[in-house]
């Protein structure tokens, strides 16, 4: 069987990968499957390290449930308390504050870390 060691370079990622296809079809309880195992352990550990992948925006993140789910930006508006409030955020005028990033999350179970992002605003 072949020696698994840590990824630190793009040479060990690639020699990772390709070992993994060649493991990919291992029976569940054999070594080769441990191994495969491992190494899909390692891989992702690299990748998250070398390939981070940033929180979306807040605003994208409402308009993706919104239009995910047929809703309006009235209905935006009703759950962070008025229409204009929602207008300001959708237009990158304002953020949410906490109260409104708890409702949100509560009502729309957008998750708190991207509704928490700073929005990029516009003058």
């Amino acid at each position: 069987m072949p020696n698994i060691k840590p990824i630190h370079t793009e040479a060990d990622y690639e020699d990772a990968l390709e070992l993994m296809g060649e493991l990919w079809d291992a029976k569940e309880g054999t070594e080769a499957h441990d191994q495969l195992e491992l190494l899909g352990i390692l891989v992702d550990k690299y990748e998250e390290q070398r390939f981070p992948i940033a929180a979306p925006d807040p605003v994208a993140a409402v308009l993706f449930y919104m239009e995910q789910n047929g809703l309006e930006r009235a209905e935006l508006g009703r759950v962070l308390g008025s229409r204009s409030r929602a207008s300001e955020f959708i237009n990158r005028k304002a953020g949410l504050s906490l109260k409104q990033i708890r409702i949100l999350h509560a009502n729309w179970n957008i998750p708190a870390d991207i509704l928490i992002q700073p929005v990029e605003q516009t003058a």
